[in-house]
């Protein structure tokens, strides 16, 4: 079994490319899967489907949601897939598998004075005010995943053409800057960062404040902290700017392929869910004002 965990963690990390969140997701999916069949003394390599929906049935059972059922399932179909493709086995037990369709949720977005709140709350009194107020622009500004935006190096950056190169997952896109955004990178990246990297050799765009490339626990205590002294009552993460650019983008007359290319998104059906958001809205507004509504 270690074996086979071991071959699939390689397959992710190197032919599927996929992200650090992904690898231990589909991971910890998979070690679940595997420590159940162990237990019931089913090989990895001789589960049948009907084995794969006893367990999904099972998590169900447990009181797992729909979403974590189906994202499970879904790990259990890739890893034999991986399988499948080193000749450890010919099928895939997982393949007819079907967990119960999950209803996506609309994301939650901030309003466009909501946006201009949250960015107006780091204060450029101090380096970390600058460096702040610059990582919030650029989010919104792009639109990137917060694992992409403390990826970001410094030469990602090109300030006199007004745009960042974002790499995800194998494939590099080009996303424009609006005009305040390049300003406070502008101020961050000559005036603020040379003074809080302790070596030349530092290649991070943003670095915490002992000069080390930030991390994802330090930038969410950072959105938190920002959310709390702005009083904004929705509960802001990383990812609420990202649904609140595309969001507001599409409401402002962007057609969805150019979001899609500008979020990074594989498949459009990911960015559709942005033209339900905005459907919801346009539906709310009918019922608020109309006379016979």
């Amino acid at each position: 079994m270690t074996d086979w965990l071991s071959v699939y963690e390689d397959y992710l990390k190197n032919e599927k490319q996929a992200s650090a969140n992904t690898v231990s997701s589909y991971l910890r999916d998979v070690r679940q899967f595997a420590k159940e069949m162990e237990e019931r003394e089913i090989p990895l390599t001789e589960v049948l489907s009907q084995d794969v929906e006893e367990y999904a049935h099972g998590l169900t059972r447990k009181g797992k949601s729909p979403a974590t059922v189906t994202r499970s399932v879904a790990s259990i179909k890739s890893f034999y897939n991986c399988l499948i493709s080193r000749g450890g086995i010919d099928r895939n037990p997982a393949k007819s598998v079907v967990p119960a369709k999950v209803e996506r949720k609309l994301p939650q977005v901030l309003t466009g004075k909501e946006v201009e709140l949250f960015l107006e709350q780091p204060e450029c009194t101090d380096l970390k005010g600058y460096r702040d107020r610059a990582m919030l622009e650029l989010l919104y500004a792009t639109g990137i995943r917060v694992s992409e935006l403390i990826a970001l190096d410094v030469d990602d950056l090109n300030l006199p053409g007004g745009v960042l190169k974002c790499f995800s997952k194998g494939k590099e896109r080009i996303i424009p800057l609006y005009p305040a955004a390049i300003r406070a990178l502008n101020e961050y990246v000559h005036n603020v960062r040379p003074q809080l990297v302790d070596s030349l050799d530092e290649t991070a765009l943003f670095v915490n404040m002992n000069g080390e490339r930030m991390s994802r626990q330090g930038f969410w205590k950072l959105i938190k902290y920002y959310q709390e002294k702005a009083g904004i009552k929705k509960d802001i993460t990383p990812h609420t700017l990202r649904h609140s650019f595309a969001a507001h983008l599409l409401e402002n007359g962007a057609d969805l392929r150019s979001i899609q290319e500008m979020l990074g998104h594989a498949d459009i059906s990911s960015t559709q869910i942005y033209s339900r958001l905005l459907n919801q809205k346009i539906k709310d507004v009918y019922l608020k004002a109309h006379p016979r509504a």
